[in-house]
């Protein structure tokens, strides 16, 4: 996974923490409930580059780099 996909999903995840705890404070369900899909996203794109790294690692494993 490249430092910016890391970047980029910390980004995604850390703006819907901040859009769920306004949606709170303004008991706002549209907004607090955007805001956990937001972290839902960015949680599913963490697991997937996870994969896609284990599956480089294992490549890489069999081909002895």
């Amino acid at each position: 996974m490249g430092i910016g996909d890391k970047i980029g999903n910390q980004a995604e995840e850390l703006k819907g923490r901040a859009k769920e705890a306004a949606g709170a404070a303004a008991d706002d369900d549209d907004l607090k409930n955007e805001g956990k899909a937001d972290q839902a996203a960015a949680t599913v794109k963490k697991g997937v580059e996870n994969l896609k790294d284990k599956a480089g690692e294992v490549v890489d494993k069999i081909t002895g780099n």
